[in-house]
């Protein structure tokens, strides 16, 4: 296994193309995970914990959608997602250069 906090980086990073195209975020980062988690030190962990903050925050998304008719709660809530899907990939793909830790709060452990 070698080190390559380039590729770790990017992987975070990949998230964003939800706010570009609309889509990709998962599918992305979801197939650098798999095709590099046994080649790159520390890309199981750090493909785990992106994977884990994607799925939650779809599924929060989707709780917000019903709560828009609750005097627009759910909106203040995709407000809130969004910042976090912008915010902490950024966060973690400055700690993936420099070789620390993947941490995404408010992440589901789908996949441990």
């Amino acid at each position: 296994m070698k080190e390559d906090r380039q590729t770790l980086m990017l992987t975070h990073l990949s998230q964003l193309l939800d706010l570009v195209t609309g889509f990709g975020g998962f599918i992305v980062p979801l197939i650098i995970w798999i095709m590099k988690k046994d080649e790159i030190y520390d890309m199981d962990e750090h493909g785990k914990s992106i994977i884990n903050f994607q799925l939650s925050m779809f599924i929060y998304a989707i709780i917000c959608i019903p709560l828009i008719l609750l005097l627009g709660l759910g909106i203040l809530g995709l407000i809130a997602i969004g910042i976090l899907c912008l915010v902490f990939p950024i966060i973690n793909a400055i700690k993936a250069n420099n070789g620390e830790r993947p941490n995404y709060p408010f992440s589901i452990q789908f996949i441990k």
